[in-house]
């Protein structure tokens, strides 16, 4: 979209700072979990986020050991570190800094996430975007992708722009899904840049400032806090104070009923009993795990 049309589209304000909660998860992994349950309604359609920045290895050595996932899809982005997945459908990958992978669990798979080094940073995301209604029991995919695999741009303003999912200024990212049309941005914003993106009005949006601090239509948004952005606009402006970095999420909503425990994300209490059961006689990984396209 041209500067000239995005001039005339209205600014989204910023409805609620949220800090993330600290917690663990996996074997003992300490992270923060910045987009919680009662937050799945007003962000529909994700589901959870978890940012983790450990430089203390007894913070992250255990990683995340074999466990189960049906009805959604989980997008995991390193900044620092090297993280191993496996899953129960053979499928292997190594994820390195500014690399990401985009798994649909569909009717269910096993995997783990465990980190291949002793010491150092760990750093990265896990999103989480539910799946309709009509894909949840669909044959699971995922695509493992390195960093260079990852297109990126740099505004006039030395803004650098990764995008992973979705479109901005022209350049397709890395991953488009349908129904959800999920947009997914890294930016890194020197002091005193801004930069602007535009999104639908009815496309639910947030940020994640994960080093510095930045404006959001002026409002201060601090390091490690989110910023849930009001459905009033078309677009979104971040300026940065100092060096920053900020992820950038939006998705269309799917407004269907959401009926989650633990690693099973369904519409109704008998699916997810379904996907227990399911689950316990070993029926997830049973199928060929295809790759998704970009």
């Amino acid at each position: 979209m041209s500067a000239q049309i995005a001039e005339g589209l209205r600014l989204r304000r910023v409805e609620r700072l949220v800090q993330g909660v600290a917690t663990s998860d996996g074997a003992g992994v300490r992270l923060t979990r910045v987009l919680t349950h009662d937050l799945q309604r007003r962000l529909d359609p994700f589901l959870m986020l978890d940012a983790f920045r450990n430089e203390n290895p007894d913070d992250y050595i255990g990683g995340f050991p074999d466990h189960p996932h049906r009805g959604f899809e989980t997008v995991t982005y390193m900044i620092a570190g090297l993280m191993r997945h496996r899953d129960s459908a053979g499928n292997e990958g190594l994820l390195g800094p500014g690399g990401a992978q985009w798994m649909t669990a569909g009717s269910g798979l096993i995997h783990s996430e465990l980190p291949e080094q002793q010491e150092g940073l760990m750093e990265g995301f896990q999103l989480w975007v539910n799946l309709p209604a009509k894909s949840k029991m669909s044959a699971p995919s995922y695509r493992d992708i390195p960093a260079q695999a990852i297109p990126s741009f740099t505004t006039p303003e030395g803004v650098i722009v990764r995008v992973i999912a979705g479109e901005s200024h022209g350049t397709q990212g890395a991953v488009q899904r349908p129904d959800t049309e999920p947009l997914l941005l890294d930016l890194h914003l020197p002091a005193g840049s801004r930069f602007e993106q535009v999104v639908a009005a009815e496309c639910n949006a947030f940020t994640y400032t994960y080093r510095g601090r930045v404006r959001v239509d002026g409002t201060e948004v601090a390091d490690r806090q989110m910023a849930i952005l009001a459905n009033d606009g078309d677009r979104v402006a971040i300026e940065a104070h100092e060096d920053a970095r900020v992820l950038l999420v939006a998705g269309r909503p799917l407004g269907e009923p959401i009926a989650q425990h633990g690693p099973f994300v369904m519409n109704t209490a008998d699916e997810l009993r379904q996907a227990f059961d399911d689950y316990q006689r070993g029926a997830f990984g049973a199928a060929q795990v295809r790759a998704i396209g970009a």
